[in-house]
């Protein structure tokens, strides 16, 4: 594995990846190509980077040893990279100020980007008012309903927010119509993709600056793990969610070349991989081409792209990053399935033992890995990046569990379970 290159000169993961664009986007991924060809090893623009994740977004993040939970899972030694503890509270800040960065060297005043949770569209409306830069997000209708306090905290920023009501109104078809505008608006807009997926050389390029992640964790987990006296100098897996993949991504890339790693990403199995109401691409999905690049989607006999379901708004996508279908085929990463009520139990298990109120997506990396500390020793590890908090999310979870302490802003006047009033909340 030391010597895995990838992607090609033409942005090919093996047979996927690549860019299949429409004629009139061409010149613009070129375009960007050949910036990011021209800074991403230009030591101004590295030392500028470096110099924006430390004083900005405040890197490096920690590792915490999850001490409580490991006893209680009775096996091996469970770690957390707090991608959480990021300024905008998830691994998003990352990728987006990098991207920021070079649409200010291009001469790009207008940002476009899409959202699913709300965190890259919060990360993007961050860095446009820290650089100046008109920001406009398109967000799924359902997702605007899901994640209402990502979309205030974007209108706080400065950003124009879009619903998009079109097809499953998720982030697919937010994706769908941020697209529509970088067709419309070339010449002036940046497209800030959130995710590893899109043309080449989004894969390749959100991947380098999400990798940040995991080469901090190569530095940190040594000492992390000589404390606890557990063996080794890297954890035995690392594991991550995975929709679109980036967190995944940023934390396995550099861990590639350490064979005795297992990649373990995991999926949004909604209610269950044989409900047909899933976000699974890798395990249920096959081989087409969507938003650009070739990979593994959700599609029927016909190749139209099926409808996805998932708890959390981020997973819920039905595609997946290409690099992500590469190191499935080629074995070095594995993927698997959690449920929409596992990834729940595990929300409530971690903010409960731990005393963090961890993303719902990160909430299916934390479940898979307490099922899989179970299997193994004390002296074993496992490091699962904690991708994102959770402060969007609890207005789900209240909801699902019928809890009386949240109350949005419609139902003011309203009685509320338990007879209590309802929250204020100044509009």
């Amino acid at each position: 594995m030391n010597s895995y290159q990838q992607p090609d000169a033409s942005g090919h993961f093996g047979p996927y990846g690549g860019s299949f664009v429409s004629e009139t986007l061409t010149h613009a991924i070129q375009e960007l190509r050949e910036a990011y060809a021209r800074y991403q090893n230009d030591p101004e623009f590295l030392a500028e980077f470096h110099y924006e994740l430390k004083h900005f977004v405040g890197r490096p993040s920690p590792i915490y040893h999850a001490a409580r939970t490991s006893r209680e899972m009775g096996g091996a030694q469970i770690y957390l990279k707090r991608e959480d503890l990021n300024h905008t509270g998830a691994h998003k800040i990352n990728n987006v100020i990098g991207q920021a960065m070079l649409a200010k060297r291009m001469g790009k005043p207008r940002v476009i980007a899409e959202t699913g949770a709300g965190q890259h569209g919060v990360a993007t409306a961050t860095i446009c008012a820290r650089y100046g830069l008109e920001c406009v997000v398109y967000m799924g209708a359902e997702d605007v309903k899901r994640q209402s306090p990502n979309v205030y905290r974007m209108k706080l920023l400065g950003a124009t927010v879009v619903p998009v009501e079109s097809g499953s109104k998720t982030l697919k078809d937010a994706l769908n119509d941020a697209m529509r505008d970088w067709v419309a608006n070339v010449d002036n807009t940046f497209y800030i993709i959130g995710t590893v997926a899109g043309p080449h050389p989004y894969p390749m390029m959100v991947r380098d600056f999400q990798s940040v992640i995991g080469k901090e964790c190569i530095e940190q987990m040594p000492s992390m793990l000589a404390e606890q006296k557990v063996l080794g100098q890297q954890p035995d897996a690392v594991i991550a969610c995975v929709g679109g993949g980036s967190n995944a991504m940023g934390i396995f890339h550099p861990y590639i070349p350490f064979e005795k790693t297992r990649l373990i990403g995991v999926e949004a199995a909604g209610e269950g991989l044989e409900s047909g109401k899933h976000s699974a691409s890798l395990q249920k999905g096959s081989a087409g081409v969507l938003h650009g690049n070739r990979t593994f989607i959700l599609q029927d006999d016909n190749g139209q792209i099926t409808e996805t379901h998932s708890i959390s708004a981020g997973l819920d996508y039905p595609g997946v990053g290409p690099e992500h279908a590469w190191l499935q085929e080629i074995g070095r990463a594995e993927y698997v399935g959690i449920t929409d009520q596992e990834a729940l139990d595990a929300f409530h298990y971690l903010c409960r033992t731990e005393g963090i109120i961890p993303a719902l997506e990160s909430s299916h990396a934390v479940a898979y890995a307490m099922k899989l500390a179970k299997t193994m020793r004390p002296d074993q590890s496992i490091l699962v990046n904690l991708s994102g908090r959770g402060d969007k999310d609890i207005g789900t979870v209240a909801d699902l569990s019928g809890a009386d302490f949240y109350c949005r802003p419609s139902c003011q006047g309203q009685s509320v379970k338990g007879g209590e009033q309802p929250i204020k909340v100044v509009k």
